[in-house]
């Protein structure tokens, strides 16, 4: 009896490893790959012993009587005046990382610190952080958030009262450093400057933000100052080395965590062939919601993220469907995306933390680190597309020494058919590199222009890598800047911050108002590129899976006007995509292929709409969308290959819609806005073929 009790009493505490037996035991065919990570007891280090007498009262009241080394080693090179880059696991304790040395400075001096943050959630929870540590300890340190939704009464007190400022890059861009004067208070002592999420700065939007990081430290010197800047990163291959492009100086590179860790499960899984004649698979939508309730019947936190926003609210119904069918219970399932109210995704988060959710669905909204509890399964509804965020979110499960479980079910679509049938390539793979190209002339030139409405050039001045002056020389020539001796003075009316974004070439977010019972409620919001997606005339619109149907669709004044319905039927858009080469700028031969740089001209038309019936899947109906085109003017980077080695090599499997005689002129183009200009909304009657691919190398 003693052996039988103590085997159930190990079965209750691993609730995560019955779950993983029983899902090899009931799906092994469908399980094609397996990855165990022991746990790990965590190393530590002792408080320092200069730490405030305060600041230790407010950790030690939090249970915090000791640091994981990574801590004490970010402590070590903040106060010594290194930039540093944190790059440590998911709830390994970044956050104490900057907090500790940042709160020391503000306890014994007139130390003010920027804390930016890509999303306003995260912003709202570092605040919470820091004002739970303030009671805790009795400290007195000032934090506020400065975004968007910070009233105008209450900008100047933040501007003058704050020791913690947090913000966003964006605001910092349009809304800090074009009115740095009012805020010349808090330059002349800003000591710290911490960039959460740091590996989301790549690409383009990364471009950006050094560049306006170069704006930043531009300023500070005007005020004679000299902020350390802190990072912390998810695992990306070379967090260094971004840190070190986004502010053109050297960085201390932090990588080894101290965090306990307890043991972590992953599957790969693919959906079972239903058609063997056709090579049909189950969908991994129905796949994942079965994982998903086995999981919460074994009382287990689970979290499931899907690729699209229509999948979350899909997926959402299925469970809701299953677990909150009694209205009279609190809800167990929620969905989390963007487009939803501020107000309604803070709920959310609090449910999560307070342990009242039990399964929330989302996209990658929840992939930063927005503090959500203690999680013991993650679900990946396909592959999202890279290693980096594929361990990003399966990250989100499992805290400190409790176990977890990450299940990546794969689509039918070809590069998550090669993940799982070759578990050996994602296993074993590291993950990417961040890219970016704060030079780029035309992203330079807009930084450029902002930092001389801001503040003169001085001749000898540097900005980057390029020639300032010739950039100058130009901007002088259009009229915007006039050189006076050796300075060159802003002399337009324009207000250039307001004329760069630093995440897309669209603006304008579209509102969704509800007029059921003849009120007017807004119910979410949707940026301006998903709106042709989701908000078309008779388009069913899911908020919390609840299905609205779009009556009207005022485009010029950004509202989608929607009415409650009961439809049994979802809608998805129908679009398609034409792409003309116009020029080819550079090319390169490569083995088998070949890659080139040139102009190229995008048109994206949104023809129509299937109506999809819940749970068979079958369509129901069509129906046709009638909106303006969107097309782009850009620079882009395509890979060919080689005619006669594609004709050989390219199986009917994987492109069955393209002739074998034809499929040689199949290639992928990509997209590089790192000098793009929106071309006015149209309806555009383009050739359905693109030009002819530049000559081979």
């Amino acid at each position: 009896m003693n052996a039988v009790a103590q085997s159930v009493k190990q079965e209750m505490a691993d609730p995560v490893g019955r779950l993983v037996e029983h899902l090899q035991r009931k799906y092994k065919g469908r399980i094609t790959g397996q990855l165990v990570v022991p746990g790990r007891q965590g190393s530590y280090a002792a408080l320092p012993d200069d730490l405030n007498p305060k600041l230790r009262e407010a950790l030690e009241s939090r249970g915090v009587r000791r640091l994981y080394s990574h801590q004490r080693a970010a402590w070590d090179a903040i106060r010594a005046g290194r930039h540093t880059v944190v790059v440590t696991p998911t709830a390994s304790g970044k956050t104490l990382c900057y907090n500790l040395p940042v709160l020391q400075a503000a306890l014994t001096g007139e130390s003010k610190a920027l804390y930016l943050f890509p999303t306003k959630a995260l912003s709202q929870d570092q605040v919470a952080e820091i004002l739970e540590l303030n009671q805790a300890g009795g400290l007195g340190v000032r934090a506020y958030t400065f975004d968007g939704d910070t009233p105008g009464d209450a900008r100047k007190a933040v501007r003058t009262r704050g020791d913690i400022v947090v913000s966003n890059p964006d605001m910092l861009h349009q809304g800090i450093l074009p009115h740095h004067t009012k805020w010349a208070q808090f330059f002349e002592n800003l000591h710290y400057v911490v960039v959460d999420e740091t590996h989301t700065y790549r690409g383009v939007f990364g471009s950006h933000v050094a560049n306006v990081f170069r704006r930043l430290r531009r300023i500070c010197r005007f005020y004679g100052s000299d902020p350390v800047f802190v990072f912390a990163s998810a695992t990306i291959a070379n967090p260094q080395e971004l840190a070190q492009r986004l502010i053109d100086d050297e960085v201390s590179a932090i990588t080894e965590s101290g965090a306990p860790q307890g043991e972590r499960h992953l599957l790969l899984w693919n959906p079972p062939v239903i058609n063997p004649d056709l090579g049909i698979r189950a969908s991994n939508r129905s796949q994942t919601t079965r994982i998903a309730r086995h999981a919460l019947r074994m009382g287990l936190k689970s979290i499931v993220f899907a690729r699209s926003r229509l999948m979350v609210e899909v997926l959402t119904k299925y469970l809701k469907d299953v677990f909150d069918k009694d209205p009279r219970k609190p809800a167990r399932i929620a969905a989390y995306r963007g487009g939803y109210l501020p107000n309604e995704r803070r709920d959310t988060e609090r449910k999560l933390r307070g342990g009242t959710l039990d399964c929330v669905i989302s996209t990658s909204a929840l992939e930063l680190g927005v503090d959500i509890g203690a999680l013991d399964v993650c679900v990946l509804n396909g592959y999202p597309g890279t290693v980096a965020a594929t361990w990003q979110r399966l990250g989100r499960a499992g805290r400190r020494l409790r176990p977890a479980l990450g299940v990546l079910v794969a689509s039918s679509e070809p590069l998550d058919q090669y993940i799982v049938r070759n578990p050996e390539f994602f296993l074993g793979a590291s993950p990417e590199e961040a890219r970016i190209d704060p030079d780029q002339l035309l992203i330079l030139l807009d930084h450029v222009r902002c930092a001389a409405f801001e503040l003169p050039f001085q001749q000898g001045e540097r900005f980057g890598r390029e020639n300032l002056e010739a950039l100058l020389t130009y901007l002088e020539e259009q009229g915007i800047v006039h050189r006076e001796g050796e300075r060159w003075h802003w002399s337009a009316d324009s207000y250039p911050a307001n004329s760069v974004s630093l995440r897309s070439v669209a603006e304008g977010n579209f509102v969704v108002v509800d007029i059921t019972d003849g009120g007017q409620r807004v119910v979410a919001e949707v940026d301006y590129s998903s709106a042709p997606m989701t908000l078309y005339e008779g388009a069913i619109y899911m908020v919390q899976a609840a299905p609205y149907q779009v009556e009207k669709l005022a485009w010029e004044g950004r509202k989608a006007f929607v009415r409650r319905t009961r439809a049994d039927y979802y809608t998805d858009a129908i679009d398609y995509t034409r792409l003309k080469i116009l020029d080819r700028f550079d090319g390169a031969r490569q083995g088998q292929g070949a890659s080139a740089h040139g102009e190229v001209h995008l048109v994206r038309r949104i023809a129509g709409y299937k109506k999809i019936r819940y749970y068979s899947h079958e369509n129901i109906g069509y129906g046709n969308i009638n909106l303006p085109d969107q097309e782009l003017h850009t620079t882009a980077v395509w890979w060919q290959a080689d005619p006669a080695y594609a004709a050989s090599a390219v199986s009917m499997r994987w492109l069955p819609s393209c002739p074998v005689p034809s499929r040689a002129k199949c290639r992928t183009l990509t997209s590089m806005p790192m000098s793009t200009r929106k071309m006015p909304e149209r309806w555009t009657r383009s050739s359905s073929t693109a030009s002819p691919p530049p000559s081979w190398p």
